[in-house]
């Protein structure tokens, strides 16, 4: 699986955990110079708290498009390591 903005592939691998409607890619698999430090931080009752970067391709910036859990819950072990993505970012097979 791809994933994709501003024509950019930033995420590509075929090792996939689907959570809730969500692909999760192997954080290795993301390409980190496409990715700008955020601050923002939400919270899932069984997930734990997710952290995000942002996403920078030719001056475009698509903020906190990238999320992950640093330390998820026991029962969200399957994410670790892991990223998920939103905003406009586009996940084709």
């Amino acid at each position: 699986m791809k994933a994709i903005w501003n024509g950019v592939v930033i995420a590509e691998s075929d090792d996939i955990v689907l959570v809730e409607g969500n692909s999760y890619f192997p954080a290795s698999a993301l390409r980190a110079e496409y990715l700008q430090p955020s601050n923002h931080h939400t919270f899932c009752p069984w997930k734990g708290e997710a952290s995000y970067h942002s996403l920078l391709i030719d001056g475009e910036l698509n903020r906190d498009a990238v999320w992950y859990y640093p330390d998820p819950k026991p029962e969200a072990e399957m994410v670790r390591d892991r990223v998920a993505f939103w905003r406009g970012v586009q996940v084709t097979p």
